[in-house]
């Protein structure tokens, strides 16, 4: 099973879900959630398995629980396909 590991910056209370771009490797995600009691990064894994096609489950938060800055491993998946996929959904590609 292929298993991918991605870096995220997470910006909690936005608007609306979305990738914003990627600078230096990591993939700035705005969630429409606040960080509180877990809610952003349940939005989060939400966003991401539409955004990637996969179910909730193929997600893991490695590092970063508690933190903007955070590691997911995406189950079943190579790292170009993330890639691709992430950048697709989003409306600004270059960061």
């Amino acid at each position: 099973m292929t298993e991918t590991k991605i870096s995220l910056r997470v910006y909690p209370n936005a608007a609306r879900n979305e990738v914003v771009g990627v600078v230096d490797g990591v993939f700035r995600v705005r969630v429409a959630a606040p960080p509180v009691r877990g809610k952003a990064n349940r939005e989060l894994l939400a966003f991401l398995s539409r955004a990637l096609g996969i179910r909730k489950g193929a997600l893991t938060i490695v590092t970063g629980h508690t933190s903007r800055n955070k590691v997911i491993t995406v189950d079943g998946l190579s790292q170009p396909e993330v890639i691709e996929r992430l950048l697709s959904s989003s409306g600004d590609a270059t960061g």
